[in-house]
């Protein structure tokens, strides 16, 4: 089977493509991320014209995470144990973020992967951190480290469990995932960013892709950054020991991010046997 992420920029902008991607790579599931939309804004029909199922949360315009499924959506959550909304000031004797309403930033659903049981997968759509100095820089390690934690919790309590974390993690975990270290401002790459990312194969999870694919997954719009191969890999695949077992090979779809219309992001997919 094939699970893939991709952080798709709006729906509706580009249900098109995400149908073709699902046909080109014969996906099982599908978790997007910046779906900008509302549920029932979300083009819903023409996938289920297909045969797939549509989970999706999203508020307004901005953030919004779904997930599509040809294999069946149970238990379908939109925010983890712990997730944090978001509010504006530092935090106070290291107190994450939990002022208001979380964000539209998380889906999780179980669907049936036949001989392979039950998968928990997640669509996640890391806050970005705007800057360092900035408060939702706070708020994104935050949301990392409650993450975690839910992360942990669920393999404690059934260390078998196949759990899957896909999505835009807004962070550059090594120098050779960014065309220039000098070129984010110092975002994304950070020692704490990248603590926080790492802190889920602490967790006892890995990320699956980095063995099979090497390439971006993001370009900018702007600066010619596509054509000139300036990028950053920041979408993965964390997958929990049981479910990793399974992973037999992973690709980035590096052509997806061609033509007119395309997303900045492009489709990470894996494949499960």
């Amino acid at each position: 089977m094939k699970i893939a992420t991709w952080n798709i920029n709006s729906i509706r902008a580009r249900a098109d493509r995400a149908l073709g991607v699902l046909e080109r790579h014969d996906l099982d599931v599908l978790a997007l991320q910046e779906i900008k939309c509302k549920p029932e804004q979300f083009p819903v029909e023409l996938f289920e014209e297909r045969g797939y199922e549509v989970a999706a949360h999203g508020h307004n315009q901005w953030n919004g995470v779904a997930i599509v499924s040809r294999i069946g959506l149970d238990a379908v959550r939109t925010v983890f144990d712990g997730q944090p909304g978001f509010t504006k000031g530092e935090p106070a004797n290291g107190e994450l973020f939990i002022g208001g309403e979380p964000e539209a930033r998380a889906i999780g659903a179980r669907v049936d992967a036949s001989k392979l049981g039950e998968i928990e997968i997640w669509s996640l759509y890391v806050p970005n951190g705007r800057a360092i100095d900035d408060p939702h820089y706070h708020y994104k390690l935050a949301w990392l480290g409650a993450l975690k934690d839910y992360a942990a919790r669920r393999l404690a309590e059934d260390p078998q469990a196949k759990i899957a974390l896909v999505g835009d993690w807004n962070v550059i975990p090594t120098d050779a995932d960014v065309w220039d270290v000098t070129g984010t401002g110092g975002l994304y790459l950070t020692e704490a960013e990248r603590a926080a990312f790492f802190a889920f194969e602490e967790a006892g999870f890995v990320e699956v892709s980095r063995e099979y694919a090497t390439n971006y997954t993001f370009w900018d719009y702007q600066r010619l950054r596509f054509p000139k191969n300036e990028g950053m890999r920041i979408d993965f695949v964390y997958a929990s020991p049981a479910l990793a077992s399974h992973v037999t090979g992973a690709e980035i779809d590096r052509d997806e991010r061609k033509g007119k219309g395309a997303s900045d992001h492009v489709p990470v997919i894996v494949t499960l046997s």
